[in-house]
């Protein structure tokens, strides 16, 4: 799996987890996926300050980057992947 097409550097776990949940997503769905959550990730990173992007970084660019109709399939790979998405809500 590509790195992902950033200036900040990723939390190792976190870009593992991230990498699981890019090649699980349909492969039509992938690059678009890949590439707005890789940018949304970096914002959110930097809007906090931070000179690395973390798990909550990359499950809120999913949350606000990903098509309500993909929400119960985001919300499934989030499970199997990991994310703890609902320490966030």
């Amino acid at each position: 799996m590509p790195e992902p097409v950033t200036k900040l550097k990723w939390e190792t776990n976190a870009l593992k987890k991230y990498q699981l949940i890019i090649a699980k997503i349909p492969l039509f769905h992938r690059d678009i996926a890949k590439t707005v959550v890789d940018k949304k990730a970096e914002s959110n990173a930097k809007e906090r300050g931070a000179d690395m992007i973390e798990e909550a970084d990359i499950i809120s660019a999913f949350m606000t980057e990903v098509p309500k109709a993909f929400y119960s399939l985001m919300i499934r790979l989030f499970d199997e992947v990991g994310f703890k998405y609902k320490e966030l809500k």
